[in-house]
């Protein structure tokens, strides 16, 4: 091995300090002994609560509130510069989103095309008009029907963040949902 390997193979005195200290806090830390446990009730001594009356049937058990809003969890979905197509994050919003839809067959959309403030008005428009039918076709792909969800695109318009930077940019390259 050559010196060089070999210093670098080598591990600095403090990392094998601070190493220790980092294994010595864990086990202090860390919880000892499980507590014991309780030991067994007499079963005879135990009172039987009396039986409830009959009460209304139950709604079924869903995974929402029946007061939640579901427009509360719908997330918007967010573009590349110059782009239509679906990332792979937008993608697993979108079937979040379709779940959310398929839960609540009632719920009308309109999809808003939106992006930033580089490109034409006329350029922007147009993309914003792609992107939002990208995102309704990937949907009607999970079986919503298409005509709960409406398109339209405000290009640059309405930006959701102010500002001339990539991070204000990347924000506003976006298809945002609202209920109609």
């Amino acid at each position: 091995m050559t010196e060089r390997e070999q210093s670098m193979n080598r591990i600095p005195r403090g990392v094998w300090a601070w190493t220790a200290l980092l294994v010595v806090c864990a086990l202090v830390v860390a919880p000892g002994c499980s507590k014991k446990p309780k030991p067994p009730t007499d079963v005879t001594q135990q009172e039987t609560p009396p039986p409830e009356p009959p009460s209304e049937p139950e709604a079924p058990e869903t995974d929402e509130p029946a007061d939640r809003d579901p427009m509360t969890e719908i997330e918007d979905v967010f573009f590349d510069y110059d782009r239509y197509n679906l990332r792979e994050d937008a993608r697993r919003t979108l079937e979040q989103n379709a779940q959310i839809l398929s839960n609540n067959p009632d719920l009308m959309l309109t999809l808003e095309g939106h992006c930033d403030e580089r490109g034409t008005v006329e350029y922007n428009l147009a993309l914003g008009e792609r992107r939002a039918q990208s995102v309704k076709d990937y949907l009607v792909q999970f079986g919503i029907d298409a005509s709960r969800l409406r398109t339209i695109s405000y290009g640059e318009e309405r930006p959701f963040a102010q500002g001339h930077t990539e991070s204000a940019w990347s924000k506003n390259r976006r298809v945002h949902f609202v209920e109609r």
